[in-house]
């Protein structure tokens, strides 16, 4: 009887033994979930998407990720409506368990879903908010935003170059010392006409003499225009990430006889002259890096041949920068999961990522960084901390991983450059023919 019930007893032992590691094996080659939120409509949503999924594929091609294991790739779509952002953070998490989630939301919707991001503690990189309170948010309260990092230049970076750009180029050289600054009503249009006017124009000795909020559903932008040109301007200064191929070509339809610069957001990708109908010419804009009109690294040009050969002349047909940040984000993320042993526990992924140091070379020349600044680290320029803001460089001669964004132009052929800063450029800043 006794040797009955050891035997009983070692049978359901080695059962439960087998069991756990068959289950052990099992959770082994689990895949690894990674999140998409953003919009699934728009070309920087679009862009994101694509460039995540070209950087998975090659992962998993390549034998996995973390001892072999595939990554799949869900998608929550924001609609880049706040609410339905907040309802697309939750779904990733409560129904796909998400380990890791990339963003391409714009800056709104990043806002809304944040606090459910604390309270996750779910690792997520945006791609395309740039708004620096949430980089704030991170370096005010880092144990409970230290899960956030974002790998494009925030505002307070971009607007470095809108002031060098405006005392060296609108100022000096094409001598306008007055602007109307015309800016839609969302938080990235407040936030970079803030930027505006508190910073170029003072440090580039530019007036603001008339200021234009509009709703970004409009589609009838001829009275702005006219009370611009009203104003006395010498130029208007746009803000624009909504719709914001219409204003561009209304803006050559009208044929407005004053100089129009500032950031578009639809300049940013390859589609915007079509999208345009060819009245795209005269439009220039500040652009994050990397951008349409650049000349590219060796790495980030196969990108680009890659790009084009799978999706072919489906819009978009050139990724905006976001798809760039996608595609090297995914392997940024990764290569701290590797260091740290996978995305859980938090810390050790969010100290690994915060020692990643992904550099692009081009000509022999550091040409593009993907590394982040660590807790404490100020940037010498605006003497403020940047945790886990991309580490931008925008001092020149830009020797420390390139600028936080450049300055690109669309000529009225259709041609497309990058006009500043004078090392990355390859035009020049060009009034449109029908401007006296």
């Amino acid at each position: 009887m006794k040797l009955a019930k050891l035997w009983h007893s070692i049978t359901i032992s080695a059962i439960l033994a087998v069991g756990a590691l068959t289950g052990s094996a099992a959770n082994a080659q689990d895949p690894v979930v990674v999140g998409y939120i953003g919009s699934f409509a728009s070309d920087t949503g679009i862009s994101t998407i694509r460039g995540a999924e070209m950087a998975i594929d090659e992962l998993n091609a390549a034998g996995g990720v973390l001892g072999g294991r595939q990554i799949k790739f869900v998608k929550a779509d924001t609609r880049e409506d706040v609410a339905e952002g907040i309802k697309a953070y939750e779904y990733l998490n409560e129904v796909e368990n998400v380990d890791f989630i990339i963003s391409g939301s714009i800056d709104d919707v990043s806002l809304g879903w944040l606090e459910r991001m604390a309270e996750y503690k779910t690792p997520t990189l945006d791609t395309w908010t740039s708004y620096v309170g949430i980089i704030d948010k991170v370096v005010e309260e880092y144990d409970k935003y230290k899960m956030y990092f974002m790998n494009i230049a925030c505002d307070e970076a971009l607007a470095t170059l809108y002031i060098d750009f405006g005392k060296d180029v609108l100022g000096a050289q094409m001598g306008y010392k007055t602007t109307a600054l015309m800016f839609e009503d969302t938080a990235f249009g407040v936030s970079i006409a803030g930027l505006v006017r508190d910073l170029l124009a003072p440090e580039a000795g530019i007036e603001i003499v008339e200021e234009i909020t509009y709703d970004a559903n409009t589609v009838d932008f001829g009275p702005l225009f006219n009370n611009a040109v009203n104003s006395g301007a010498d130029f208007i200064y746009l803000v624009s990430s909504v719709r914001s191929q219409v204003p561009a070509s209304q803006y050559v339809k009208l044929q407005v006889p004053i100089p129009m610069t500032g950031v578009n957001v639809a300049a940013f990708g390859k589609d915007f002259w079509g999208d345009t109908g060819g009245l795209g010419g005269g439009t220039s804009t500040l652009s994050p890096v990397p951008s349409v009109g650049m000349e590219l690294d060796d790495r980030t040009a196969k990108f680009i041949e890659n790009y084009e050969a799978r999706y072919g002349d489906s819009r978009p047909v050139y990724p905006h920068f976001n798809g760039f940040n996608a595609y090297y984000g995914i392997y940024t993320a990764f290569e701290a999961a590797e260091a740290a042993g996978g995305f859980a526990p938090l810390d050790a992924w969010v100290e690994a990522m915060e020692n990643t140091d992904l550099q692009l070379t081009k000509d022999g020349e550091l040409w593009f960084r993907y590394a982040f600044w660590k807790p404490g680290e100020v940037e010498p320029r605006t003497n403020r901390q940047y945790t886990h803001n991309v580490k931008f460089d925008i001092t020149p001669p830009f020797d420390d991983g390139g600028p936080a964004m450049v300055v690109v132009q669309w000529y009225e052929d259709g041609n497309v450059a990058v006009i500043y800063p004078p090392k990355f450029a390859n035009g020049t800043f060009q009034e449109p023919s029908w401007v006296k």
